[in-house]
């Protein structure tokens, strides 16, 4: 508000020029927002008065005799464009202007100096010097947002006016700055070699990404150390962003064996994920490296632990078992036997399931049945009910009476309700149906007592049907009973059960 004061004292005056001078210092000057909007808005308003006054004119002539410091007008003439002229240039000036402010607020804001860049788009020179300055004065250690987005926006500048030269150039000292993190420095690397693979550089590309990822010699790490800041540069060569780029481009470009040798340092300098391990696996497999690339799925489940080994080892187990088939059974058994064995509980049913599929396919039934049986123990409860259904399915070939037993010891497992009294119907079902109806009514009574009377309606009407079927009135009445006790309240519920068991 002084600013804005101070130039309404000169207006009065008549000295428009120390007017606007006062205005410009205001505009420079100022460090937020919104005194900048204030400043700016009184600067626009006296611009606009100016203009006003001289259409009001009726005679289209200025008394020009205040006019000093200076202050050029055009005598005896029409100077309105002029005046227009002037308001303009103020407007379109604003922008810049307002990223002044910002920058004044803090010089090492990444975003503003990038801002400040594209409102030169049209003045190459004057961009050119807006990213000098910009790279000058930001300090990546103090910076707010990615310092390394100027080198390479500056680098992109040159690049779309066809001066590779002056982009290698930029690109090549951005390499050297000392930024806050590594994976900034790499992206530099990795935007200059993909600028050289737009000009199909190839050579050029792998070039800079070997040397990108070439450890520091011995020399250079003991300067390093001795300084007692070590720089970004130093850890480079175990950036998995430069090495996945590097990879990428040995496979699109380089052999076999350049592909090989950089998987391998990437494992040797562990640093691998296991996409990593997944893909050089795959990589070898193209190639009809088998072996090898089991030998790289062996190293890849010693690397990581639970989670992060989960789709190694499923992928792993898929390949062996479809690539060896009956031939390695052993081998293949040992390799499940290792898997379930590093799985927890709650995520090792597809193990069992895959184990179980492969005995059947390949091995014996009764190994695949003793893979079930060992699966139902180790699951959850949850998903037990799923591995007695594949379990019971399987057993059919061998006859209902160990079908039985399987139903028997699923009953007794555990299960949820719900997946319990299921299992009983089925069973009643079948038991029924080869003429066992005593056998058939003791599991509805079995299963009665985890049923609920208005839930599991269904239950009921299959057990009345079962009864009006097979059975007597004494039947009949019992089972009546039984369902009148279930709607007692829980205490008497529990007192009746009591009983029966004793």
């Amino acid at each position: 508000m002084l600013w804005n004061s101070l130039a309404d004292y000169y207006s009065r005056r008549g000295l428009y020029a120390k007017a606007r001078e006062v205005f410009e210092d205001g505009l420079n000057a100022v460090l937020t927002a919104r005194d900048f909007g204030i400043i700016f808005e009184g600067y626009a308003q006296f611009e606009q008065s100016l203009l006003a006054a001289k259409l009001d004119a009726s005679d289209g002539e200025v008394d020009n005799g205040n006019l000093n410091d200076g202050e050029f007008w055009l005598n005896g003439g029409d100077d309105t464009d002029f005046l227009i002229a002037r308001i303009e240039l103020l407007f379109d000036r604003r922008p810049k202007l307002l990223n002044c402010v910002l920058l004044r607020q803090n010089p090492h804001n990444v975003e503003q100096w990038r801002r400040r860049a594209k409102l030169f788009d049209g003045d190459p020179s004057t961009q050119v010097s807006t990213y000098v300055q910009a790279l000058k004065t930001v300090d990546p250690m103090k910076a707010v947002g990615k310092p390394y987005t100027l080198w390479v926006d500056f680098a992109r500048m040159y690049e779309n006016r066809n001066l590779l030269d002056s982009a290698e150039e930029v690109f090549e000292r951005a390499t050297q700055v000392n930024f806050k993190s590594v994976d900034h420095l790499a992206t530099v690397w990795c935007e200059w070699a993909e600028m050289e693979l737009r000009h199909n550089n190839f050579e050029k590309a792998l070039q800079l990404m070997r040397q990108a990822t070439a450890e520091p010699s011995v020399e250079v790490k003991k300067r390093a150390a001795a300084d007692g800041n070590e720089p970004v540069q130093m850890k480079l060569h175990k950036s998995l962003r430069v090495w996945s780029a590097y990879l990428d481009l040995e496979e699109s470009l380089g052999s076999v064996e350049s592909t090989r040798d950089v998987y391998d340092r990437i494992l040797d300098l562990k640093i691998a994920t296991p996409q990593i391990i997944l893909n050089y696996a795959s990589f070898l497999e193209e190639h009809k490296y088998f072996e090898d690339a089991f030998k790289i799925y062996e190293r890849g489940v010693k690397l990581f632990k639970y989670p992060h080994v989960r789709e190694i080892w499923a992928m792993y187990l898929t390949k062996f078992v479809k690539r060896y088939g009956n031939t390695k059974l052993d081998r293949a058994r040992d390799l499940f036997e290792c898997a379930i064995e590093q799985t927890p509980s709650q995520e090792v049913k597809p193990l069992y399931l895959q184990y179980a599929k492969m005995e059947e396919d390949y091995g014996l039934l009764r190994r695949a049945l003793h893979v079930y049986e060992r699966a139902v123990k180790a699951v959850p409860d949850c998903e037990k009910s799923s591995i007695y259904e594949s379990y019971i399915n399987r057993a059919e070939s061998l006859g209902f009476k160990e079908v039985r037993k399987i139903y028997e010891q699923a009953i007794e497992a555990g299960l949820p309700d719900s997946d319990l009294k299921s299992l009983c119907m089925r069973l009643a079902d079948r038991e029924a149906s080869l003429g066992e109806i005593d056998r058939a009514r003791r599991l509805y009574t079995y299963a009665s007592e985890y049923a609920d009377l208005q839930s599991d309606s269904n239950f009921w009407k299959k057990w009345r049907e079962f009864e009006i079927m097979h059975g007597n009135d004494d039947t009949f009445r019992e089972m009546l009973r039984i369902k009148r006790t279930v709607s007692l309240p829980a205490q008497t519920f529990e007192r009746i059960k009591r009983q029966r068991l004793q």
